[in-house]
């Protein structure tokens, strides 16, 4: 199963079967547990990771460039002034020119259809590593990190309060593929699109989960084995922050919310946080909270990833000009 990985792009969980996301998490368990081995063996040794941010970023930068520095390569932070995509030079182009410099692209973008593209012109494999519409490395570490803590993921139940947003729909998607039930609460016009619902369903009536989406944050809680929330704005969204935290009002992971969830349920938020607003502080300090973890786990399942795609002749096939 690892093989049918090697050389593909990932820009959505939809790309990944239910066998393929568990091949990464297992590697990425093996990989976490003896890191001495992996800086021994350097897989990437003498190969380079070019990355492009349109969005700045903590935990994408320093988890990528961290885990190929670990694993023995090279990690190329191109910003947001380094490359202006289809301004300066188009992206056809872009993906072009790196593809003969870099082993990976991993692109943190605000369209989902720069992205896309990238991965359509480039001759090597291209990393989504957040768009407007779906954060599929993030969602990696996420599943990494319940399997951790609660040994399986068929048969949970998850809930997700707040925005229906990228991380939202990704969520859904590989809740959906892996057998999770899955729940996301939003306010009235904030819940994820109707097409990610309904192909988030499809997708899970091959493996048994459920999946719901509900206007009440309490009917989410009630029993799951999982919270998860994100800012109630997205980067871009920052005029729109005042009149959010008024239709959000409710939409918290605070203590009460949290005593409806399972004792031992999970708290996770894929970071950065808005203590006060989408959850409280005391929250993410408690027991229950795997975000520090779940943050850690963000190189863990990336360096996983990137082992799976890039092998020895990572370049896609029939696609290299050269």
């Amino acid at each position: 199963m690892a093989a049918s990985l090697h050389g593909r792009s990932l820009l959505s969980m939809r790309d990944l079967s239910r066998e393929e996301i568990h091949a990464i998490l297992d590697l990425a368990a093996a990989q976490k547990r003896d890191l001495a081995a992996l800086r021994r063996s350097a897989p990437f040794c003498g190969r380079t990771l070019a990355m492009i941010f349109q969005k700045p970023s903590l935990r994408t930068r320093v988890s990528f460039e961290t885990g190929m520095t670990l694993m023995g390569g090279h990690a190329i932070y191109l910003s947001p002034a380094d490359i202006k995509l289809g301004e300066r030079e188009s992206t056809e182009d872009i993906a072009l020119v790196l593809s003969r410099y870099a082993d990976i692209i991993m692109a943190r973008v605000f369209g989902h259809s720069i992205v896309a593209d990238l991965a359509r012109h480039a001759t090597v494999p291209v990393i989504n590593g957040l768009s407007d519409f779906e954060h599929p490395c993030q969602i990696l570490a996420d599943l990494l990190t319940v399997r951790e803590r609660k040994g399986k993921l068929e048969g949970l139940c998850g809930a997700y309060i707040g925005d229906g947003n990228n991380v939202a729909n990704s969520l859904l998607f590989g809740a959906a593929r892996v057998g999770m039930n899955f729940t996301v609460a939003s306010p009235p016009g904030f819940e994820p699109t109707a097409p990610v619902v309904a192909e988030a369903r499809k997708m899970a009536a091959a493996t048994g989960a459920k999946i719901q989406v509900v206007n009440n944050p309490a009917d989410a809680a009630r029993g799951a084995d999982m919270l998860y929330t994100d800012v109630w704005a997205s980067m871009g969204q920052e005029s729109e922050a005042a009149a959010r935290r008024e239709k959000f009002r409710g939409f918290q992971i605070d203590m009460p919310l949290l005593k409806l969830a399972r004792p031992d349920a999970l708290v996770l938020h894929c970071l950065p946080a808005h203590y006060g607003e989408e959850i409280a502080y005391d929250v993410t300090r408690s027991p229950n909270s795997a975000i520090f973890d779940q943050a850690e786990n963000r190189m863990h399942a990336q360096n996983a990833l990137m082992t799976l795609i890039a092998g020895d002749s990572h370049r896609k096939e029939g696609k290299d000009p050269r």
